[in-house]
């Protein structure tokens, strides 16, 4: 039995390619409609945070013979517990990791922090469109919230994210409530359609659709800040579902 973080729809993909090839297996998950897409596909699901006492509970509970962690990139204690998991029950830990995106242009600033991505964004102005989620938001409008900046926040489209944007003082207007993936023309009409002259990102890699932000951002002559993915030392990492499926080989009895 594999307990599987997922994260993101590549860990989807990547959970559904190892139950057809005879693995069972246990995703956790953070949401409900993340949930949901696992169980259309007959995927045994988790729903809720964890803290260690309770991954290693769980663990324990289903039997684990491995940690397969296909969180994602920028969920930094969700891996570190996972590790940690894998070391108290004594079993395998493997990292599942989108490969980096590699760009390097002109208009293009790394950080490598959000309130790094955040003074940054205030020292130059204009208007700003930020793509990193609700879960960061207040170190951005802790900063951004000002007569000589316009502050869009593109986020998925839940109730909790815009109750969070009401709380921190972002006026309805100013919330692009969407759900991806999104393609390099539909980030070129948002861009045009809101007077867009800095983009702020994470590295999330190709499959979160980085690539295409960027690439219209660069297109369109718009500044872009890349928040850096954490570094952490995982220790085992593959980057395709081929590599982990041949480290399983051996490690578990598919059950």
């Amino acid at each position: 039995m594999i307990l599987f973080l997922a994260g993101t729809s590549d860990a989807r993909e990547l959970a559904v390619f190892l139950h057809q090839n005879g693995y069972r297996l246990l995703a956790t998950v953070v949401t409900q409609s993340a949930a949901d897409s696992l169980q259309d596909c007959g995927i045994e699901h988790h729903v809720g945070r964890l803290t260690h006492e309770d991954m290693l509970r769980l663990g324990t509970e289903i039997g684990a013979e491995v940690i397969v962690d296909a969180s994602h990139p920028f969920a930094e204690e969700a891996s570190k517990t996972a590790i940690g998991t894998a070391k108290s029950m004594r079993i395998p830990y493997l990292r599942f990791e989108r490969k980096d995106s590699i760009f390097n242009h002109e208009l293009i600033t790394e950080v490598d922090s959000y309130e790094q991505a955040a003074l940054e964004a205030k020292k130059r102005g204009g208007t700003i469109m930020l793509t990193t989620g609700s879960k960061t938001l207040a170190t951005f409008t802790k900063h951004l919230l000002n007569p000589n900046i316009k502050l869009y926040a593109r986020m998925l489209p839940n109730m909790e994210n815009m109750e969070k944007c009401a709380s921190l003082g972002i006026p309805q207007k100013n919330i692009i409530a969407i759900q991806g993936p999104f393609s390099k023309e539909l980030n070129h009409s948002l861009y045009k359609q809101y007077g867009v002259t800095l983009m702020i990102t994470k590295e999330s890699g190709k499959v979160g659709s980085m690539d295409e932000k960027i690439e219209a951002a660069i297109e369109q002559r718009i500044e872009v800040i890349i928040i850096k993915r954490p570094r952490i030392d995982y220790g085992n990492k593959y980057s395709t579902f081929e590599e982990i499926l041949k480290q399983l080989q051996g490690v578990s009895n598919n059950g």
